[in-house]
């Protein structure tokens, strides 16, 4: 099993749209040719260009690692992107998320097809539900986040500092009707994903901070990985997140400070790059699940029309240009745009993160580091480009074009 590389060297005198390489090689051999250093750092580059105060990036490949940043960690200070501090990862806690469930389904705690109301008897209004449909956002329950951030900085203000139960989550989403029928259709809500964290506590008897520490974080190695609820500060060296106000030419509003609460086990982690890329490595790579667990993960049904965007089991699948299929999660929470994604065989990983949300064209800037990390940019590509656009791990909203 290859470890992510490090040997990361500081670098002094750095402007605010500065960016560098720095290969950590694990052998003799040439860095992976296939990456692409500086399509992602024009990626990165044009980031900061619409908008973030600043933007980064880490690849883990069998040859090494590169790093990549721009712009600045916390508006106006001059203080750098650094690779090595903290964020909230928002939506790629989901993947976690799945983990955690999906192993105690191997373990025999439960079945994918069990109706939900089976193990929480009256917490969903269909006994229809089951695990499967939750982890695939197949459920048709609610997304309470589409009212709750209908006006971005209002909504977000409203619950900076608020803390919610897990069953006042479910409860708000239960306010309106299913969306589609259960199992019928792919329909990305973040209720799903707090009823997979209620599910997780009673199956387990343990908060789902323990269960993420003892379950992925503990045996993976992840130090700079948690799940901070409800304390609103980020712990450790951390990058500031900004938000967009609805408003243009607004001036952004530092969201770094926030519970999450209204996110949890749909929304809450915090990382870094390199940590995200062990972990995306590790569950390809067979570490966390067994194969049935980990084959029904990977099933993925497609998202819409592109043919190129599906989704598994807590797991997003992107089909790029190249003909290489790329696994992981896309995050979006107040302040922070994330990328995580690696190769089916988990043999290379890439982590981008941008520090500011409601704003499409920056998230969409971000995602372009995908093709640079993963498509060698001396072959022409066999499908168009992959195309990013602004995933609904929030409403339009929050994640405006």
């Amino acid at each position: 099993m290859r470890l992510p590389t490090s040997g990361r060297a500081a670098v002094a005198g750095v402007a605010l749209l500065s960016s560098f390489t720095i290969w950590a090689p694990t052998s003799t051999a040439a860095p992976d040719p296939t990456v692409d250093a500086e399509g992602i750092r024009e990626a990165l580059l044009d980031a900061t260009a619409q908008g973030a105060p600043g933007a980064m990036a880490r690849y883990d490949g069998p040859e090494g690692t590169v790093t990549e940043e721009a712009g600045e960690r916390s508006l106006d200070t001059g203080l750098p992107m650094d690779t090595d501090h903290r964020f909230r990862v928002g939506s790629v806690t989901k993947t976690f998320t799945a983990v955690v469930l999906l192993q105690l389904i191997g373990e025999g705690a439960a079945d994918l097809d069990d109706p939900v109301n089976a193990h929480l008897p009256g917490l969903l209004p269909d006994d229809r539900i089951t695990l499967r449909h939750i982890l695939s956002h197949r459920s048709g329950l609610w997304d309470y986040s589409n009212d709750m951030f209908a006006q971005t900085v209002p909504g977000f203000e409203a619950v900076r500092d608020k803390v919610f139960t897990l069953q006042e989550l479910v409860d708000l989403s239960l306010t309106q009707p299913l969306t589609v029928e259960p199992g019928s259709a792919y329909a990305y809500s973040n209720a799903n994903f707090v009823v997979a964290g209620i599910l997780i506590e009673h199956l387990t008897g343990q908060s789902l901070n323990e269960a993420y520490q003892e379950r992925v974080i503990t045996p993976l190695g992840l130090a700079d990985t948690g799940y901070v609820h409800p304390d609103p500060a980020l712990p450790g060296p951390h990058i500031d997140g900004h938000l967009t106000p609805d408003e243009a030419d607004a001036p952004l509003v530092d969201s770094t400070e926030q519970t999450v609460s209204w996110a949890q086990s749909a929304g809450a982690l915090y990382s870094t790059p390199a940590d995200l890329n062990r972990f995306l490595t590790a569950l390809l790579d067979g570490e966390l699940l067994g194969p049935d667990e980990l084959d029904a993960m990977l099933t993925m049904a497609p998202t819409d029309t592109t043919g190129t965007r599906f989704y598994g089991l807590g797991l997003r699948r992107y089909d790029l240009s190249c003909e290489l299929s790329v696994y992981g999660h896309t995050g979006t929470v107040q302040g922070y745009y994330t990328y995580a994604f690696t190769t089916e065989d988990g043999d290379r990983s890439l982590t981008a993160t941008a520090n500011a949300s409601n704003n499409g064209t920056v998230n969409t800037a971000l995602g372009n580091t995908l093709e640079a990390a993963f498509c060698d940019p001396e072959e022409p590509p066999t499908a168009p480009r992959f195309t990013p656009q602004s995933e609904p791990d929030l409403p339009p909203e929050q994640a405006r074009e």
